[in-house]
């Protein structure tokens, strides 16, 4: 199994009081509960925990976008990626960039090479159409959202892949030069990672191109339904699927037992899924945004998350991996063989979760986590099933 370093960025020293007052971390928590002087400490306690991740071994570095919101600081994943770009070894994958939110998708063509050839070619692009909630901080129609990242999509692939200069004349985008310099040190072009929180329309998308679909996180075993899904949207398509196809977005917390560590995780847990996960519902889904189909199912998926839980119900629905090191690998193990993924997309950090645990947890998963899965494929079907 791939094992992936994953950070959010949230701001951890964010007033939870505010957050409750408020009812929701997103679009309309006052950025006067912002202090510039932690944020900028935190950037840099984060940025140094994913060189450090790096040199532990991790698969590769992992940023992504959300804006207007204590949950992750990275409304411009570029800048962080640009600067770990020469500072790590491994691979840099930015989970991703909201398509339909920009009004010239040329600048993520030309950002994502400049990363590709920075880093020799280690680059994973990341698309995404963007939660519900940025199309408020956006001010962009969510009704247009899907034809706008299908036309986006499109003409970055042939940005990447056609030499230049070309016109394009879309609905939504229209140049009379499309020639960008640099084009992709990977050739066609980099590997494409879409995540998701289970809409049909992109799990569909996804597997008829052939590309990684992530899950965003959510109860195990909607994981693993969707996971089903994705493999009979491919046979529908036309081949098997691979494991190396399909990336779980998870989180890990070790430590020397399972009772240290719900002892120790457990503030800093509930506080990511009460206080920095809690949205308006309104917001989440705008009308337009998705199709019925889809709605009902990424409500189904979200259903978790309408009242306030305790560690121990968060950890029973398997949403995030917590204790001793033979816990958190049985596990992953059972997840990798139920679910049959081969890439784990990992945080290390969430919520409140200071420095100096952070690091704690880091060496403890290198350890003791990533030896057992570096050469470990999920189990063929009728071994898991027996």
């Amino acid at each position: 199994m791939k094992i992936f370093h994953f950070h959010l960025m949230p701001y951890a020293d964010v007033n939870l009081d505010a957050i409750r007052k408020a009812g929701t971390a997103w679009v309309t928590l006052s950025n006067s509960e912002y202090d510039p002087q932690k944020g900028a400490e935190l950037y840099n306690q984060y940025l140094d925990q994913m060189e450090f991740a790096d040199s532990l071994g991790f698969e590769g570095q992992i940023v992504n976008e959300h804006h207007q919101t204590a949950y992750g600081m990275m409304p411009i994943p570029g800048v962080m990626a640009g600067a770990l770009a020469r500072r790590i070894k491994g691979k840099l994958a930015v989970l991703g960039r909201a398509l339909p939110l920009v009004n010239n998708p040329m600048t993520i063509a030309e950002e994502f090479a400049m990363l590709d050839n920075i880093t020799r070619g280690r680059f994973i692009a990341g698309f995404v159409r963007g939660i519900g909630a940025e199309y408020h901080s956006f001010g962009v129609n969510p009704a247009e959202s899907l034809p706008r990242f299908l036309e986006a999509h499109d003409l970055i692939i042939r940005a990447w892949t056609e030499p230049g200069p070309f016109a394009h004349e879309g609905k939504f985008y229209n140049f009379k030069y499309v020639n960008p310099w640099p084009t992709p040190y990977q050739k066609p072009h980099p590997p494409i990672f879409c995540p998701s929180s289970g809409s049909l329309d992109t799990i569909r998308w996804v597997a008829q191109k052939r590309y990684t679909y992530c899950q965003t996180l959510a109860p195990f075993e909607m994981v693993a339904k969707t996971f089903d899904l994705f493999r009979e949207e491919a046979d529908k398509a036309g081949y098997e699927s691979s494991p190396d196809q399909l990336a779980w977005s998870n989180a890990i917390f070790v430590r020397e037992t399972d009772e240290k560590a719900l002892r120790d995780v457990r503030p800093h847990l509930e506080a990511y899924m009460n206080e920095f996960l809690t949205r308006d519902p309104a917001m989440m889904m705008p009308p337009g945004y998705s199709s019925p189909a889809s709605i009902k199912r990424v409500r189904a998926m979200r259903g978790y998350r309408t009242m306030r839980q305790t560690a121990e119900e968060i950890l029973d629905k398997g949403i995030i991996i917590v204790g001793s090191p033979n816990t958190v690998r049985e596990k992953l193990a059972a997840a990798q063989d139920r679910a049959k993924f081969n890439i784990s997309l990992t945080k290390t950090q969430f919520g409140t979760m200071p420095h100096a645990l952070v690091r704690e947890n880091q060496i403890a998963i290198a350890e003791e986590i990533l030896p057992y899965f570096r050469d470990r494929a999920p189990a063929p079907a009728k071994l898991a099933a027996e």
